[in-house]
C-alpha cells in the first residue's frame, strides 16, 4: 500500500492562498468610495449582463472580483439570507455586519477545507447609514478575513496602485462627481500607462442616503456617468469634409436676420418720405 505524500499545514495553506490570489489578480479592480451623500462603487466592466455590483437589501450592496460563478453564488446566498431574516424578524435586523460575518464563515470554511479548492473571490459588503459616520464598508478576502474600511478601498487587479492613487487624492465629504472622477482616474492609471475609460465601459452604482424610498441602491446610466464625468453624452461629431460655418450664399436664419435700415428723411424735402404741409400764416 502506497503512503500519501506528507505536506505541512503551512505549505498547504500557502499553496491555496497563492492559487486564490492569482485568480483574483486576473480580473479588473473594483473601487468603493464614500462621498457626502452615500457610497459609490466603480468598476471597469463592459458587460451589460454580468454585474460585479449588485443590491442585497434596502441599504446594503455587494461588489466582488474574481470568478463570476463563485461570487454569484455568494450574492444569491446573501439575498436569501437577508430576505429570510427580514421576513422572520424585522427589516432593521438585516445589517451589513451580519452579512459580512456570514460571508466570512462561508469563505473561511471553504478555504480551510481540503476537499475542494478555495474560492477565487474577494467581496465588498457595504451599508449606508443616515449619516456618513454610520456608513459601513467591509472587505472580505478569499480566506474569510474581514476588514472594516473607511473612506475608500480597492480590490482585485492592480489594487495596490489604485489604493495609492486614492490615498493621495481622497478628501472626506466630496461630492458624487468628485468621487466618481477620482475613482475612474485611479482605475485608468492603475496599469502604469494613463488611459481614459469611456462611460459605456464602466459599471457604477451608489447607495444614496438621500433617496426618499427604503431602497437606497441605484445604478448610474452611461448618460448620467458622462454628465458627472464632464463629457457630452451622445454628442455626434461632424462628418469628415463638412464644415459647421454658415454658407455665405445662403440667407441668414430668421432669428439672425439684420434689421432693415430705416429710410432717411432729406432735409430739403425732395425725397420719397412724406413731408408735413406748411402752416398757413392767416
Amino acid at each position: 500500500m502506497s503512503m500519501p505524500f506528507y505536506v505541512s499545514p503551512e505549505q498547504l495553506m500557502k499553496d491555496r492562498a497563492d492559487f486564490a490570489r492569482k485568480g483574483i489578480a486576473r480580473g479588473r479592480s473594483v473601487v468603493v468610495v464614500q462621498y457626502a451623500d452615500g457610497i459609490v462603487f466603480v468598476s471597469e466592466n463592459p458587460s451589460a449582463a454580468l454585474h460585479k455590483i449588485s443590491e442585497i437589501y434596502d441599504r446594503i450592496a455587494f461588489a466582488a472580483v474574481g470568478r463570476y460563478n463563485e461570487f454569484e453564488n455568494l450574492r444569491i446566498a446573501g439575498v436569501r439570507l437577508a430576505d429570510m431574516r427580514g421576513y422572520a424578524y424585522d427589516r432593521r435586523d438585516v445589517t451589513g455586519r451580519g452579512l459580512a460575518n456570514a460571508y466570512a464563515q462561508t469563505l473561511g470554511t471553504i478555504f480551510s477545507s481540503g476537499g475542494e479548492k478555495p474560492y477565487e473571490v474577494e467581496i465588498f459588503v457595504a451599508e449606508v447609514g443616515d449619516s456618513p459616520a454610520e456608513d459601513q464598508v467591509y472587505r472580505l478576502t478569499y480566506d474569510g478575513q474581514v476588514a472594516d474600511e473607511h473612506g475608500f478601498s480597492a480590490m482585485g487587479g492592480s489594487a495596490e496602485q489604485v489604493t495609492t492613487y486614492l490615498k493621495e487624492h481622497y478628501n472626506e465629504g466630496v461630492s458624487l462627481g468628485e468621487a466618481l472622477r477620482m475613482a475612474v482616474h485611479a482605475l485608468g492609471e492603475s496599469e502604469g500607462t494613463p488611459r481614459t475609460i469611456p462611460p459605456e465601459n464602466l459599471e457604477v452604482a451608489v447607495l444614496d442616503r438621500t433617496r426618499p424610498q427604503k431602497r437606497k441602491f441605484s445604478r448610474l446610466t452611461a448618460e448620467r456617468l458622462a454628465a458627472l464625468l464632464g463629457e457630452p453624452a451622445g454628442a455626434a461629431a461632424p462628418e469628415p469634409g463638412t464644415s459647421t460655418a454658415p454658407d455665405p450664399g445662403t440667407a441668414a436664419p430668421e432669428h439672425e436676420a439684420a434689421p432693415e435700415s430705416q429710410p432717411s428723411v432729406p432735409e430739403d424735402g425732395d425725397g420719397d418720405a412724406p413731408i408735413a404741409p406748411p402752416i398757413d400764416p392767416s
